[in-house]
């Protein structure tokens, strides 16, 4: 199908390859599914006991989440633009503008370097620059932020032009400069510039404040008086807005006019609940629509630099569509990533949630929202399509003309009033009708659900070369902790009385509400998982057998039922693009998940259900330690700290190591070779054994500071023998 403006089509959609063949397969698999529950039924009837009722539990859960799954599968479709064809379209002056949001929280997680690189590729997009304005919101409060933003002003004069004049692809200038560009006197220059800013702000957030020697001027040192005072800490600050670029006024070297840039810190009280980043960014919609209230929004995390200069043509392609835009909420740009290791061995990636499932929900209503690469209707995030937009504040309304310069003394105290703890207090709409949604850790997740619910479409972006790239987590742990926030987030959402399962499905249709209810119950793989990781392997270690002897015709069942589902999932990773090892490291990380942050966000959830424990918001440390960046690119897994959550994986690791062990010794006792009764059991533990070789390594092998720690070890050993004593009583025969 062709879409098309004009005389030049902006862009295309096609069906997948993998269509017809994901729908027969379904249907095969289907019936191999009622079979299994058919003989889990023959199987409790004859011994309604706890080894019957825990499978029986574990493939109801994998069942779900294949049902939920087959709606991905349905219709996933491949899109492509044409940014060449866009003037052709629609002259230069018609171009939408964009406001960028950047988000930022804490210097010392989130290197200011990183935010730096973030919005100097903002700023250098091919697009008219009177049509681009980048918001920086630190939600930190920082003075650091702060400062690093004045010197990147200072650079960007030299770097924007240069990028223009000489059409540079990477305009982040540390991807630049660590590319293969051929040398010149000028890139000589700029690099000997960037590298002397990179070192001015690293030594400041080094010595953790501003020094009165780096403050040029009574106009910065008002701008740093509250700092310099000690009055504003990261909690307790007023709302700080301060325009660092205004495009009507500021020149780069050459004489060309360069972007807005304007540093927006939100009013911080420590008796207000601030929601986190969902409040920041609704901060910066109020804000920016008094300043410049662009009909486009786009959301960029602080470490995911713009990688392609004609991003913001390519989404103009959809939201310049007459035929999409009345409707069109979002364009999501598929999350990819630098810096990772060969193998990608902790599965950084995130490929299945977002490519392969983007992909598959582009082919319905359009796919969720996954926090960053995002460009918003400023319109979607006030109202339905169909509905009239209304706002106590006239200057809030979505087709308000700004008449005013950003620096217009009028305009900022209104917009000190929109960024202030008692405006949010006061306007309950932010957060639950308009904006980005409140009530859960992962807000994006939220928002897109509620913006499809409301009637809006989405459109998935995923060209070649990627539009932005972001850094991923070097360790085990750092990425254990991210993964169980957003577990416990989706939990937030899939529990409320707007959840996918009754209010999304009755909005959106049957498939997008199961699309949505595979996101929000996603951690709930961690019942199979535990089950599979433990149950299998105690019986064996037991003696006991609990599944069907390799001699009957059900062996064949469970063996295509596995085969089937893992031939199926590397498949579509294969057709993304992945190769076979780095498909390897994603199952792997599934298993790793479910018996960690999927397993601990369900716990923690439920515990503060019953009000015993809040979800802290952690943040990922986005700073470079070089031992742990030297394992990550030698593929080695780097645990390096105790925690709960590593204690129940090796314990997991050395059942699975014993009951395969134990299987073998009942195989071949008696003096004969006898794998009849307890293959699939020696193949559940075999999978895990290989799965688990780096917690093998990690404990026996590895002397670093990034093995599994010996604390971790001899609590595993402690709880290990408990369990095989308790469940002895199971599994007596």
């Amino acid at each position: 199908m062709e879409l098309r403006t004009f005389n030049q089509p902006l862009h295309t959609v096609r069906n997948s390859r993998l269509l017809v063949f994901n729908r027969l397969f379904a249907i095969v698999y289907l019936f191999a599914i009622i079979a299994l529950f058919y003989r889990h039924f023959i199987s409790i009837s004859n011994s309604p006991d706890f080894l019957s009722f825990s499978l029986l539990a574990a493939d109801i859960v994998l069942t779900f989440v294949w049902i939920t799954t087959q709606a991905f599968r349905f219709r996933p479709v491949r899109r492509r633009q044409f940014p060449i064809n866009l003037l052709g379209s629609v002259t230069k002056k018609e171009l939408l503008a964009v406001d960028v949001f950047v988000c930022t929280t804490d210097p010392l997680k989130e290197p200011p370097v990183s935010l730096m690189n973030t919005v100097l590729s903002a700023m250098a997009y091919d697009y008219p620059v009177e049509k681009i304005s980048v918001y920086v919101s630190d939600d930190g409060g920082s003075d650091l932020t702060l400062f690093a933003l004045m010197e990147t002003v200072k650079f960007a004069k030299r770097w924007l032009p240069f990028c223009r004049d000489n059409n540079v692809m990477e305009r982040s200038p540390r991807a630049f400069f660590r590319s293969d560009y051929q040398r010149c006197a000028e890139i000589d220059e700029l690099e000997s510039m960037y590298k002397k800013l990179e070192s001015s702000i690293e030594n400041v957030v080094e010595r953790g404040k501003v020094d009165d020697e780096l403050i040029a001027g009574e106009n910065d040192r008002r701008v740093f008086a509250g700092w310099l005072q000690g009055s504003f800490t990261a909690k307790d600050h007023p709302t700080i807005i301060q325009v660092l670029l205004e495009n009507e006024k500021d020149k780069d070297a050459t004489g060309q006019p360069m972007p807005n840039l304007v540093y927006v810190s939100r009013e911080k009280k420590p008796t207000f609940a601030h929601n986190f980043k969902a409040g920041a960014l609704n901060t910066l919609i109020r804000v920016s629509a008094i300043m410049t209230n662009a009909p486009i929004l786009a959301v960029q995390d602080c470490d995911m630099y713009s990688n392609d200069p004609q991003t913001l043509n390519r989404a103009m392609c959809y939201f310049s569509d007459p035929q999409m835009k009345f409707n069109l909420g979002c364009v999501q740009f598929a999350q990819r990533f630098h810096g990772i290791n060969k193998n990608d061995i902790y599965s950084c990636e995130v490929k299945r949630i977002f490519q392969i499932h983007c992909a598959g929900m582009d082919g319905l209503n359009g796919p969720s929202l996954v926090g960053s690469g995002v460009f918003f209707s400023r319109r979607a995030l006030f109202e339905c399509p169909s509905c009239l937009v209304t706002t106590e504040i006239p200057e809030l309304m979505p087709d308000h003309i700004v008449d005013k310069p950003i620096t217009a003394q009028s305009s900022l105290n209104i917009a000190h009033q929109l960024a202030s703890c008692n405006y949010e207090k006061n306007n309950i709409s932010w957060g639950t009708k308009r904006g980005f949604r409140y009530g859960s850790l992962v807000e994006d997740f939220y928002t897109g659900y509620a913006l499809h619910c409301q009637g809006w479409k989405s459109v998935f972006c995923n060209p070649d070369r990627a539009a932005f790239l972001g850094d991923v987590p070097i360790t085990l742990n750092d990425l254990l902790v991210q993964i169980g926030r957003w577990s416990i987030g989706v939990y937030e959402v899939a529990f409320s009385k707007y959840s996918p399962i009754t209010y999304g499905m009755r909005r959106m249709g049957l498939l997008m509400g199961l699309c949505y209810s595979y996101s929000a119950f996603w951690p709930i793989v961690a019942i199979p998982i535990t089950i599979y990781a433990f149950i299998p392997q105690l019986a064996l270690l037991h003696g006991k057998s609990i599944f069907p002897k390799v001699s009957l015709g059900w062996f064949l069942l469970y063996a295509f039922l596995f085969v089937g589902s893992y031939a199926q999932d590397c498949l579509e990773y294969i057709v993304f693009k992945g190769t076979l090892s780095r498909w390897w490291s994603d199952q792997r990380m599934w298993l790793i998940k479910g018996l960690t942050s999927f397993l601990f966000g369900t716990i923690e959830f439920i515990t503060k259900c019953l009000g015993i424990t809040l979800p802290d918001f952690k943040l990922t440390s986005k700073v470079m330690v070089m031992e742990q960046r030297k394992k990550y690119e030698q593929g080695i897994f780097y645990f390096g700290v105790h925690s709960p959550m590593f204690v129940v994986l090796l314990m997991a690791a050395m059942l699975n190591l014993a009951a395969l062990a134990a299987g073998i010794w009942w195989s071949v006792k008696g003096g004969e070779v006898d794998l009849n009764r307890f293959l699939i059991q020696m193949l559940i533990a075999g999978f895990g054994v290989v799965n688990g070789w780096p917690v093998y390594e990690a404990v026996v092998i590895r002397s670093d500071e990034g093995k599994i720690p010996l604390k971790t070890t001899i609590v595993s050993l402690l709880l290990f023998w408990p369990l095989y004593i308790i469940t002895s009583f199971l599994f007596v025969n």
